[in-house]
């Protein structure tokens, strides 16, 4: 059933005050305790707002690593890709999460339910008819509250929600060179006067990144059904900035949020980048080893084993892996995956996997093997 609600992890946007709620303390003493808890929250001032988060990608350019795997819980730099999303994201202290998921859902909601608290809400997407497609879905979440909707795959730096705009409606850009692969925002003095989808010529260069922030919900839930309704399709989907152009055609004012890092995880060229700026920015404490050396960046699980051999710079190597008698640099290994008597680079080998020999760059599945 497209549409369908599945799963709902609940709880406040204020945990400490779920705990309290717990208890069945005399009432005149508890409510004095509950409402200077939540004075407290207000204070710190955190916007009211929903997230909507599509998350139901295939990930076709992430195969095979997604044939049997969810795109968004692909680890990059010692964390899923969701993990690194939501991490600032959960210090807005947003009313409710929404997620836009497929077959996927499961996985991603118990992922949410292991790590977070926060009201979680996941929506299933049964066909793949676009962003605008996907979103709409969760139109009737679309309230009196702002939603800030974020792709599954994008990561930005976390110190951008800090300096977020809550007065206007505004959308998340960056200047690219290669424009013609992005939607792209036609700006004149701060306002975007329109919103164009991979143009064949484009007329600018600040690429959409695939942050949205919406505070004119009602005309945003109209413009979303009209797109569907009158079948405005892009590319032969319904693309979200179709919706926003609409918005934009009845006098929304959209501003801009210049994004200044911007980590694409849509494919494994884009990933292994994202991999090596992450473990860049969030260099750890250098691993030691009796037998083998660390070249920084690094992040090295707990449970993996490193022996006699050299990995990095920019190596993740996640639970469980076994590297022997190797040299790795420029990879993500993954969990319970073992590298011996190889020289690999630029490679992403998946969970369980083998490789043993003089391999120098791989895109490796889940549970393969390969030797030379």
């Amino acid at each position: 059933m497209v549409g369908k609600e599945f799963c709902n992890v609940s709880s406040s946007p204020c945990p400490f005050i779920d705990n309290l709620l717990t208890y069945k303390c005399l009432s005149s003493q508890f409510l004095s305790v509950r409402l200077g808890l939540i004075f407290v929250a207000k204070k710190l001032n955190y916007p009211a707002m929903k997230i909507v988060i599509p998350a139901a990608g295939e990930g076709t350019r992430l195969r095979p690593h997604t044939y049997t795997q969810t795109k968004v819980l692909l680890n990059v730099a010692g964390k899923p890709i969701l993990g690194h999303i939501l991490g600032p994201l959960v210090q807005l202290k947003p009313s409710k999460v929404v997620f836009i998921v497929s077959s996927n859902g499961e996985k991603i909601a118990d992922f949410v339910r292991r790590n977070y608290r926060f009201k979680a809400h996941f929506v299933r997407q049964d066909k793949p008819l676009g962003l605008g497609y996907a979103v709409s879905l969760a139109k009737s979440e679309f309230d009196r509250e702002p939603v800030l909707i974020i792709l599954g795959d994008t990561i930005v730096e976390p110190e951008l929600f800090k300096r977020m705009e809550q007065r206007f409606d505004w959308l998340g850009v960056k200047e690219v060179k290669d424009p013609h692969r992005f939607g792209i925002a036609e700006v004149k003095n701060g306002v975007v006067k329109k919103l164009v989808e991979k143009p064949e010529r484009p007329k600018g260069n600040l690429a959409l990144v695939g942050l949205y922030y919406i505070r004119s919900t009602a005309i945003f839930r109209e413009c979303l059904s009209q797109v569907l309704r009158e079948k405005i399709m892009t590319r032969s989907e319904y693309q979200l900035t179709d919706a926003l152009q609409l918005m934009i055609e009845r006098g929304v004012k959209f501003r801009i949020l210049k994004v200044k890092q911007w980590y694409d995880c849509g494919k494994v060229e884009t990933l292994l980048e994202t991999n090596r700026k992450l473990l860049q920015k969030n260099a750890n404490s250098v691993p030691r080893f009796s037998d083998s050396l660390a070249v920084p960046p690094v992040y090295v699980a707990k449970s993996a084993e490193i022996k006699s051999s050299i990995i990095g710079p920019y190596v993740t190597v996640l639970e469980k892996a076994v590297v022997q008698n190797s040299i790795v640099k420029d990879s993500i290994l993954s969990e319970g995956c073992k590298v011996q008597d190889a020289v690999l680079e630029n490679s992403l080998i998946g969970q369980n996997a083998r490789v043993h020999g003089k391999v120098k760059s791989i895109n490796l599945g889940d549970s393969s093997e390969i030797g030379v």
